[in-house]
């Protein structure tokens, strides 16, 4: 029992519950996965050197896809760089494949190997050639060999958890600077509805639509980004110059938000924008690496560095672990409050464009609920809702952990509805070890 309050207690103990996960998802998505495209012929031609002391003729079929094509094509060169004759190329189904295999047979002559993909091998048309045609009993059929491998743990799917979580992940970073200093801000999800419905109608309307230039695309998300930020520091003063508390200053504020993302909008969704738009939301420039992922990476290494390393990290925390003391300290806890809240602001309206960017559109219907999931990875992720402890590397963790749980269940088949019940027990598991890390591990009585 002690060692599981040591690793609860510590500033990363929640990443030990991420691998686990990651370890649960993975056992319980593993299935036999068949290779497609270039890696299904690259696997095919090394079993073909194994098989075949010396080339032949072959004939090679694959269905009329782009994964087919791409295997039949890469298929063709590997195996005439290693000497084959190839007789034909396949690109179809059973009829396409009879046929082939009726060219092969009426030239007279020999056919070393079929080599297809696997959907072929167990085809009727195949099975007839075999009892029908003599020489067919001479011709070996090779499908790429399948191996067992997690779905949770395919490439594609990892990039696909990690930029779906892109958004709120970089929204909890202006979360965590506000829960740190024992504030929340229920207005993120409202402010990045604003925020993509302010950048794609000013680009529309003041840059040319869908002719705007890359300038004209920077300037309109950067308004929004600005925009996002002023009513984030109008929050921040509510807070701190007038007393109200965070939780209905910036209840006020979604509010706010929602509504002037209807008004701009008139209730639809803006498309009038370029084609190179979803750069920042789709675009993969860095080895295939979402663009949104890396801006996510560095924007944390960036927060991680301003808290740990610097005078204005220790300043926020000194403002969440006691205002007060913070104040006779000379610490400028107004200017402190107004800077988190501007921040989380601005974070917010990043979000929003990347988003907008993601979805090509602007909505004013984007970022529902995202406020709650923000909050969650926050707290999930170790941060006191009592202020004056946590850490950003944390809140990523805690962001992860809510993806990896949601894709985890996805991929098992649960049902939305139940998603939310678990997701709602995770954030209720994460305030009571928050609670239970304040009073010593004791229960109250």
């Amino acid at each position: 029992m002690k060692w599981i309050k040591t690793i609860f207690s510590s500033d990363y103990g929640m990443l030990g519950v991420l691998v686990i996960l990651c370890l649960f998802f993975s056992w319980i998505t593993l299935e036999e996965q068949q290779p497609e495209g270039v890696d299904a012929a690259e696997v095919l031609a090394l079993s073909v050197d194994q098989a075949f002391e010396l080339p032949g003729r072959v004939l090679i079929a694959g269905r009329k896809t782009d994964s087919g094509e791409a295997f039949t094509n890469r298929l063709d060169e590997l195996l005439r760089q290693r000497g084959w004759e190839v007789t034909g190329i396949v690109q179809g189904g059973p009829p396409e494949l009879g046929k082939g295999l009726r060219s092969s047979f009426d030239l007279n002559e020999s056919l070393d190997l079929l080599a297809c993909e696997k959907t072929f091998v167990k085809l009727a048309v195949l099975q007839n050639f075999q009892k029908a045609e003599v020489k067919m009993a001479e011709v070996l059929v090779m499908a790429p060999e399948s191996s067992f491998w997690p779905n949770f743990l395919k490439a594609s799917n990892l990039l696909n958890v990690a930029n779906q979580i892109a958004v709120i992940a970089i929204l909890a970073i202006g979360m965590t600077l506000i829960v740190i200093t024992a504030g929340i801000d229920l207005s993120v999800g409202s402010l990045i509805a604003v925020s993509a419905v302010l950048a794609t109608w000013v680009i529309r309307e003041w840059f040319g639509g869908d002719e705007a230039t890359v300038a004209g695309m920077i300037a309109g998300c950067s308004f929004a980004i600005l925009i996002c930020s002023a009513l984030g520091l109008f929050s921040g003063s509510m807070v701190a110059y007038f007393g109200v508390p965070p939780f209905v200053a910036t209840l006020g504020m979604m509010m706010v938000g929602s509504g002037l993302a209807y008004m701009l909008s008139g209730g639809l969704s803006i498309y009038q924008l370029p084609q190179s738009f979803d750069w920042l939301g789709r675009g993969d420039d860095l080895g295939g690496i979402p663009n949104a992922v890396v801006l996510m990476v560095v924007l944390y290494l960036l927060a991680h560095t301003l808290m740990s390393r610097t005078t204005l990290g220790r300043y926020i925390y000194a403002v969440g672990g006691n205002p007060e003391a913070a104040r006779l300290s000379g610490v400028p806890v107004k200017k402190i409050l107004l800077g988190v809240y501007a921040s989380c602001g601005a974070l917010a309206g990043l979000g929003g464009v990347i988003m907008a960017s993601q979805f090509k559109s602007g909505d004013p219907k984007y970022g529902l609920m995202y406020e709650l999931y923000v909050i969650a990875a926050v707290v999930v992720g170790g941060t006191s809702l009592s202020g004056g402890r946590g850490k950003v590397f944390g809140t990523l963790i805690g962001a992860f952990i809510i993806a990896v749980i949601q894709n985890g269940m996805n991929l098992t088949g649960v049902q939305s509805y139940t998603q939310k019940v678990v997701l709602g027990m995770v954030l209720l598991a994460a305030v009571l070890l928050d609670m239970l890390k304040k009073r010593g591990w004791k229960l109250s009585l």
